[in-house]
């Protein structure tokens, strides 16, 4: 997992070609915010989006069902599942 660089403070620097700031300054503005506001939303938004593709595993219904059903109703182990069970270490 990669890991998360957590500075002392609640301040950060960026540095961005002036087209790029002046393109969020108008977004900014025409969203009647500060800069700081509108980088931060926008930015927190991609954030839950990244975290949510990563830690969230989406299946259609059809497979949630079956998913369900076999936790509810596991098959009996079969020949390989118990050599790779009796392979396993004692302590884990």
């Amino acid at each position: 997992m990669p890991r998360v660089a957590i500075e002392g403070n609640e301040r950060m620097s960026l540095r961005i070609a002036a087209a790029a700031k002046a393109k969020l300054v108008r977004a900014a503005a025409l969203r009647n915010t500060d800069l700081t506001n509108f980088v931060t939303q926008s930015a927190l938004r991609e954030a839950d989006a990244v975290i949510e593709e990563a830690e969230v595993i989406k299946v259609s219904e059809r497979d949630y069902t079956r998913i369900l059903e076999l936790l509810e109703n596991p098959p009996k182990p079969n020949a390989r599942l118990r050599a790779a069970v009796a392979a396993l270490p004692d302590t884990i």
